[in-house]
C-alpha cells in the first residue's frame, strides 16, 4: 500500500486543454504537492527518529522511507527535514542519525492477524507486524521485513 494519496493527478482542471496558456494567477509554482506537514513526511521523519544505527548508506535509508512513499519529491523532503531538525546528518551518501530513541519490539511493533500484503516486499501475510511511531503505524511488514526496517538485520 503506498501512502502516496495526496497526489495531484492532472493538475487543477483536469478538463482544461493542456496547452493552452493560463492566466498568471492560475499557473502553478514549482512548489511540491504536499504540503510540508503532510503525514508521509512527519511518518517519515518519526521512522528516521527511530533508525538503530550508528550510520546507515544513503540507500539504504530511502530503502526505510519507501516504506511510507516512493514520490522523490517526498523521498528529499523527509531528508532534508530530517536534517533541518537534527535527527540525522548526511554526508556523502551516509546518514548518521542523531536520535536514540530505537524501536523496541515488546512496546512499539503490534503484531495483528488476517491477511495483508508487506509493505516492504509485497509478500502476503497471514501475521502482520506494524511499528507505532508518533506520527502513526506504519507496516504491515513480514517477520523478516520487519527486522530489516527497523535495523535489527541488515
Amino acid at each position: 500500500m503506498d501512502r502516496d494519496r495526496n497526489r495531484r493527478k492532472n493538475g487543477p482542471d483536469s478538463d482544461a486543454d493542456p496547452f493552452e496558456d493560463a492566466p498568471d494567477s492560475e499557473v502553478d509554482s514549482l512548489e511540491p504537492s504536499f504540503e510540508a506537514d503532510d503525514d508521509r513526511v512527519e511518518l517519515g521523519l518519526a521512522l528516521l527518529a527511530r533508525l538503530e544505527h550508528e550510520t546507515i548508506s544513503l540507500a539504504d535509508t530511502v530503502d526505510r522511507i519507501e516504506t511510507i512513499t516512493t514520490d522523490p519529491t517526498v523521498t528529499r523532503t523527509i531528508l532534508d527535514q530530517a536534517e533541518l531538525r537534527g535527527l540525522i546528518e548526511r554526508e556523502d551518501g551516509i546518514v548518521r542519525p542523531k536520535s536514540r530513541q530505537y524501536v523496541r519490539f515488546e512496546r512499539d511493533v503490534i503484531t495483528k492477524e488476517g491477511e495483508f500484503s508487506c509493505q516492504r516486499c509485497g509478500s502476503g501475510l497471514s501475521t502482520g507486524y506494524f511499528i507505532d511511531l508518533e506520527a502513526g503505524e506504519l507496516g504491515p511488514f513480514g517477520s523478516s521485513c520487519i527486522r530489516n526496517v527497523t535495523g535489527r538485520d541488515d
